[in-house]
């Protein structure tokens, strides 16, 4: 949901954010509370925001809060405050703009064809000049989330079906995203063309789901059906369910950082699990990147199964010689650099009957900036620890993403500003390892990679983007034509 201003953020906080998880099912009974299950378990995927929508048969109700779900849909009066037998909710993470409830999701709107409440995971990379356009044509935005772009298009669209209309909105947008949206008669779900955002289909007692992963559909008892393909749009009715393919056939490009970070590690994801993937990813890196050690040790808790893999093929003991705190505040942010020194031991503690006095191998999913890296290794020394040798078990990022990846601009990406050599000074490590690109596809069973024609999304790792990017063309001056257009419209 891209906006226009940034969000406050602790200066040293260098964990990746996705920007959201959505969740949708249909003629269910008590909807809300089976919506807020399934939302509980794709916390992971959006922690600032959350909110159900739900339809009663006569009329539609919402809530929308700030926090956890836990928090804001608990209590035996839920399905009394959000009556009916269909919902959809969403949780959130602002990768840009202000975290406030008019941003917050689902979205509603009365249109034509009746109420529509829409749920969106990604970024369109033409928000802005759909906004744009939209303004000068007499839009009224109540937000600043390029999600509302999309209930604009639904409502001014002349078809006469609100599939239709839906459907006409998809054709003008442009990014990586999954939808679900919720009518009077229907509950749709839909996947960008290249397929970069996941969305699945389950179903529960006959009723069907649409999650965002499957780990949401394990929470709540539904059995796995299928992935919505990449360009599909599905419609869940009482007449049962109906496949749309409306877009030219395409390729499917699924996000590699879904299996690097973003997914639960229980969850399977376009056929595969994210589990044996990532132990996988640790396999190979122990292959690439080999060094002697007393001790692997993951980064808790995404660094968890890497470090598994790279243990069991290098046959050097995997110990937890740091331990994760799962009760620190999120929004802990300490106002003097001194005190946010300190803070990381209140996320990450060494074990030091394990560390000291060792040769350990710090096992991490990825390296963004560096910040947290940097601490982390200075702790471990302080534990006793005798070499510290960093793996990273994804390729260098190189590259941001426009796509629904808080990322750094590149100028603050670690590995696209340093050498090598630079980088393993700068994390004061004895030695630093990345996985090759080839190796994640490995990891991936995909073979190497085809340049031509990458199996997957990668551009954080070869700055080879899958789409247009609209919105940063004109930003850059790089596309004069439609700059000019807008120039117009907001003269």
């Amino acid at each position: 949901m891209t906006s226009y201003a940034l969000p406050a953020r602790d200066p040293d906080d260098d964990q990746l954010r996705l920007e959201c998880g959505v969740f949708g099912v249909w003629d269910a009974p008590d909807a809300a509370a089976i919506t807020a299950l399934g939302l509980h378990a794709l916390q992971h995927r959006g922690q600032e925001a959350c909110g159900i929508a739900c339809f009663d048969g006569h009329r539609f109700h919402t809530e929308r809060h700030m926090g956890h779900v836990g928090d804001a849909f608990a209590g035996a009066d839920l399905v009394t405050r959000l009556p009916g037998k269909s919902a959809i909710g969403h949780t959130r993470y602002a990768t840009a703009g202000a975290s406030v409830i008019r941003n917050v999701q689902p979205m509603f709107a009365d249109i034509e064809a009746g109420g529509v409440a829409i749920a969106h995971n990604g970024n369109l990379t033409n928000f802005l000049a759909l906004r744009h356009r939209l303004v000068a044509e007499g839009s009224i935005f109540q937000s600043t989330s390029d999600s509302e772009v999309i209930l604009h298009l639904i409502a001014r669209s002349r078809k006469v079906r609100v599939v239709d209309r839906f459907i006409d909105a998809l054709a003008q947008i442009e990014g990586g995203y999954a939808l679900v949206a919720l009518t009077n008669t229907r509950l749709i779900g839909a996947r960008d063309p290249l397929g970069i955002r996941p969305l699945v289909v389950g179903e529960i007692n006959g009723r069907y789901v649409l999650a965002s992963e499957t780990c949401a559909l394990d929470t709540i008892g539904a059995q796995f059906v299928r992935d919505v393909e990449h360009g599909e749009v599905v419609v869940i009715s009482d007449e049962g369910i109906e496949s749309i393919r409306p877009f030219p056939a395409a390729k499917a490009r699924p996000c590699l950082f879904e299996y690097v970070y973003f997914s639960r590690p229980d969850s399977v994801v376009n056929g595969k699990s994210v589990y044996d993937v990532r132990k996988r990813m640790g396999a190979r890196l122990a292959q690439e990147t080999g060094v002697e050690a007393d001790v692997v040790v993951p980064v808790p808790d995404s660094g968890l199964p890497a470090a598994l893999g790279f243990a069991q093929a290098s046959g050097i003991p995997f110990e937890m010689g740091i331990i994760r705190s799962h009760y620190m505040g999120r929004t802990f942010i300490q106002p003097t650099q001194g005190v946010r020194e300190l803070g990381v031991r209140m996320k990450h503690s060494p074990n030091r009957a394990v560390l000291e006095g060792k040769r350990v191998i710090l096992i991490d999913d990825s390296i963004v900036r560096g910040t947290t890296s940097v601490k982390i290794v200075r702790m471990v020394r302080e534990a006793g620890a005798k070499e510290v040798h960093l793996r990273s078990a994804s390729p260098p990022i190189m590259w941001p993403d426009f796509y629904g990846i808080d990322m750094p601009d590149r100028e603050k990406l670690l590995a696209a500003t340093h050498s090598m050599d630079e980088m393993r000074e700068l994390l004061e490590v004895d030695s630093l390892g990345f996985l090759s690109v080839d190796g994640l596809y490995w990891a991936m069973d995909a073979g190497p990679r085809d340049p031509a024609c990458p199996q997957f999304t990668d551009h954080y790792f070869t700055g080879d983007y899958p789409t247009r990017l609209l919105d940063r063309e004109i930003a850059e001056g790089r596309n004069a034509p439609v700059e000019r257009q807008l120039s117009l419209l907001s003269a």
